[in-house]
Order: C-alpha cells, then structure tokens, then sequence
C-alpha cells in the first residue's frame, strides 16, 4: 500500500495525550479532514484537533497521557494514498516531484529535483546537476514552466546567475 506523509510529531501537549504535529501540507486545516492515521507501526483514529500557530494538534484514539503521547515523538503521520483529497490544479504533492527530470525549454538537461524546500511565501525546488551540484529554483510561474507528471518532466525556464557554472 502506497502512503503519504502528512506530517511530523514534534512532542506532546499537555498531560491529556495530545501531540503536535509540524504539517507537511501548506493547508493546515487539511488534519481535521483525517479519521485515522499510521504512526510508526500502529494506526491510530483522530478523535479531535485543533490548531496552534502553525501546527496541528491532534488528540488520537488510545493515547491517553503525556507518556504516551512522549512515545510519539519524532513520528510521521501517514495516510494511505488513496485516502487522500483532491489537490487544486497546479498543485502537486512534494512525493510526485521528488525524482523527476528538470529541463530547460530547450530540452536541454538540468538535472534531477532532489528536494522541496517549503515556506511560507513560496517553495524552493532543489534540482541537482549531473556532478552533483545543486541550486534552488522559485516554485512560481516565472520559473517552472511546465510539470508532466505521467512523464516525471518539469520544463523550467532559467535565469542568468541562477545556476552556478
């Protein structure tokens, strides 16, 4: 079964087995649509959530104290693929980008998107060459082009000085 991770446990809150999350989603909200999730070897129902800042906090079926909560530390929290909500136009999740192609309009090589770098304004794209040199591309129009999923391509438009030669 393919999963996607939803999100990191960053440690408890409280003394009632509630867990913050660091959400690897840019919407938030997105955590109160789940009823369950797996966490490490087990799989947990979501029986409430909230939101503090930036981060999720979840309060999960049989995590009843701090202790418990404790053990979470440090655990992704996964949903099974299919599982998973329709995502807007233009928008893709950073598991479908990892790997793929990147080219110039030219069909000329760059190399290979190793990372997606999140923030709050814009993501940044790291695209590694064939010698294994990397640089981060803006995540907007301007800069990527096209991206063809089924081909694992993303055609994206450089600028001078933007890739160290």
């Amino acid at each position: 079964m393919d999963y996607v991770k939803l999100g990191k446990i960053t440690a408890p809150v409280g003394i009632r087995g509630e867990v913050r999350v660091y959400p690897y989603t840019d919407e938030l909200t997105r955590f109160s649509e789940i009823r369950s999730a797996l966490i490490g070897p087990g799989s947990y129902a979501v029986r409430a959530v909230r939101y503090q800042k930036n981060m999720a906090i979840l309060k999960l079926e049989g995590i009843e104290d701090r202790n418990a909560a404790e053990l979470l530390r440090g655990k992704e929290l996964l949903l099974p693929a299919e599982d998973m909500w329709e995502i807007p136009e233009d928008t893709y999740f950073v598991r479908d980008l990892i790997g793929m192609t990147v080219l110039t309009p030219e069909e000329v090589v760059v190399g290979e998107l190793i990372n997606v770098i999140q923030h709050p304004h814009q993501d940044l794209y790291e695209i590694a060459d064939a010698e294994g040199h990397s640089f981060l591309l803006p995540a907007v129009s301007e800069f990527v082009l096209n991206v063809d999923l089924s081909a694992r391509r993303m055609t994206v438009q450089l600028i001078e000085g933007m890739k160290d030669e």
